[in-house]
């Protein structure tokens, strides 16, 4: 997956939003006022510029990625326990790389406000948010 393809997957989830807090070199994916994703660019192997996308993660799922995918790493200037970066040079397949944007944003619409996550569970369903 490439970046706009990502950016488009991320901003499909329901209610997904973008901004750019911290300047427009990082798009900051949210629900509900709470980040679920970031992207932006690094250099990586062999000075190759590429995207890296933050994720949130289950932190027994986090480890397990990282010994699967030399591309995902614990994530750049975040709590590397619940967080994931993810390079996107190809390596990860695609559905495997939106898998990982749905259990992040999953993960932030769990632990909103009771009443904002029933909210949002009337408007959308679970299976939609949860998937």
């Amino acid at each position: 997956m490439n970046e706009l393809q990502v950016k488009r997957y991320a901003l499909s989830r329901p209610e997904a939003k973008e901004d750019f807090p911290f300047g427009t070199e990082a798009a900051v994916f949210k629900v509900q006022q709470k980040m679920f994703g970031l992207i932006s660019h690094c250099e990586w192997r062999g000075g190759k510029n590429v995207a890296r996308l933050n994720l949130k993660c289950d932190p027994h799922e986090a480890q397990m990625l990282r010994d699967v995918f030399d591309a995902v790493l614990p994530g750049y200037h975040m709590n590397k326990t619940h967080w994931n970066s993810i390079m996107l040079d190809g390596s990860v397949p695609a559905p495997e790389i939106e898998r990982m944007i749905d259990r992040s944003y999953g993960l932030v619409v769990k632990n909103l406000s009771g009443s904002a996550r029933r909210a949002m569970e009337l408007r959308w369903g679970r299976e939609l948010l949860f998937r």
